[in-house]
């Protein structure tokens, strides 16, 4: 079977860039500009995070700084209108955080920051202490994984493990993480349980199977479970 899937502790960016509770508008946004970052997790003195301020939460001062609004924007933007008179971190936090832990899959915490529509997220212990923080960024950093290194484990824990008579006679390929097999198998069912194994290595980008049956199969066929 395929190795272990990444981790969030795998690729988490550590330590976190973080604020406290007090701190002002002016603040946050300088360290924003000078780490690089879009949203800083807001801390606690007890070390809990209670919230995160992102570009989001800062624009609406940009926005409707020195503007009138009508009585309509004043109705459909409440949030965002106490958020341009807000000085501090705490008043201008998302909250309560969204959050993943540090033994969560790198495909967990995609799917979460899909659905949340945030970019990034703070990673904290069983306690809601903080121990990182893990971005898009972060995320596809597996992608990187030399094609070589995938390879190899296609062969010995996906081809080895469902063909293992005719593992010698198909060929594995990679290149740009792309997986390409070709060869003979004895039974045509087990091609899209291929495809579904390799697509769960990590790195792999697509997956290519041009596998055909032979004649004749031998028995003793190895049994998926």
């Amino acid at each position: 079977m395929p190795d272990a899937a990444h981790i969030v502790s795998d690729v988490m960016t550590v330590p976190a860039v973080i604020v406290g509770r007090g701190a002002r508008f002016k603040e946050i946004v300088r360290v924003m500009e000078q780490r690089q970052v879009s949203a800083l997790p807001v801390v606690g003195d007890d070390g809990h995070v209670v919230g995160v301020v992102s570009e989001a939460d800062l624009l609406p001062k940009e926005e409707f700084g020195g503007r009138e609004l009508t009585r309509f924007e004043r109705i459909a933007r409440r949030t965002d209108l106490v958020r341009a008179e807000a000085l501090t971190a705490e008043e201008l936090m998302t909250t309560p955080a969204v959050t993943v832990r540090p033994d969560d899959t790198l495909a967990q915490a995609a799917r979460l920051m899909a659905v949340e529509h945030v970019k990034r997220l703070p990673v904290v212990d069983g306690a809601d202490r903080l121990r990182g923080v893990v971005s898009r960024g972060d995320l596809l950093k597996v992608f990187l994984r030399p094609d070589e290194d995938i390879e190899e484990e296609v062969r010995r824990t996906v081809v080895s493990y469902l063909f293992p008579t005719l593992a010698h006679a198909i060929h594995v390929s990679v290149r740009d993480g792309i997986v390409t097999l070709r060869g003979p198998v004895y039974d045509t069912s087990l091609i899209w349980v291929a495809e579904r194994l390799i697509r769960a290595v990590e790195g792999v980008v697509d997956v290519e199977a041009r596998l055909g049956g032979t004649a004749s199969a031998p028995g003793g066929l190895p049994t998926v479970r």
